[in-house]
């Protein structure tokens, strides 16, 4: 039996429903909400067959727990995971040169739902985790994503040093991100193939991840702080490749 996955907000909704309706089950829309946040939902909804279903506040309270679900819930198929075997096709098929994100120990849900959405705003090829000690994609995760969840390829691999090893063969040059590193971002040269490698702003990168990458950078910082929430220093670095490309 295939699995099913619960989705809410409104831009995520309006995501799947936009981009692939066909896995949408189910969708609830809260009875007082104001249509015209809802609209946009509803025709979509429409055009690809789906009747929305009207129901009280609590009730989407309730299946969307603490989750701020803005009045709208869909009830999807999952999709299959992607893996390492998966990678090596989204990278030989990219349209641009290759841009990965990968996130090393980024265990907080709403910290990777940001990462998604600035990937996708800056149109990585695909995000990578590894299948332990990171978030998964869960509901928050989609909610906070902003709908990014349901466009940016999210690549789960059992063995995040291995599947780094293989990139490197691929041609892709492997940047991580250290507040030791003496490189800064400004410094380095991103216009070619690229995997930025960022760990969580508490524990870093694995000593394995840091000492599989080609190059450490740091971001340089004039305040008092030590260092950058990961979905902040993700935006920074990942923007300056864009700058770089595009300049």
């Amino acid at each position: 039996m295939s699995k099913k996955e619960e989705v809410f907000g409104i831009h995520s909704v309006q995501s799947i429903l936009a981009h692939a309706p066909e896995r949408v089950v189910e969708l609830f829309v809260q009875q007082t909400k104001n249509e015209k946040e809802v609209s946009t939902i509803l025709k979509l909804a429409k055009k690809a067959g789906v009747k929305a279903q009207q129901c009280q506040r609590k009730v989407l309270d309730k299946r969307c727990g603490e989750g701020n679900h803005q009045g709208v819930m869909a009830v999807v198929m999952a999709q299959p995971q992607l893996n390492e075997h998966d990678l090596k096709s989204l990278i030989d098929n990219a349209k641009t040169t290759p841009l990965l994100l990968v996130l090393d120990q980024v265990t907080d849900p709403h910290n990777l739902g940001a990462c998604l959405r600035t990937a996708d705003a800056a149109g990585v090829t695909a995000v990578v985790v590894p299948k332990d000690k990171s978030s998964k994609l869960t509901s928050v995760v989609r909610k906070v994503a902003s709908g990014a969840a349901e466009v940016v390829p999210f690549v789960v691999v059992t063995n995040l040093a291995r599947t780094l090893r293989d990139l490197q063969e691929q041609g892709i040059w492997l940047v991580g991100t250290a507040g030791e590193a003496t490189s800064t971002l400004y410094e380095t040269k991103l216009t070619g193939p690229t995997a930025l490698v960022m760990g969580a702003e508490d524990t870093g990168m694995r000593r394995l991840t840091r000492e599989t990458c080609d190059e450490l950078i740091s971001i340089p910082l004039a305040g008092s702080v030590s260092s950058l929430n990961v979905s902040v220093a993700a935006g920074v670095c990942l923007f300056e490749v864009v700058r770089q490309r595009t300049a």
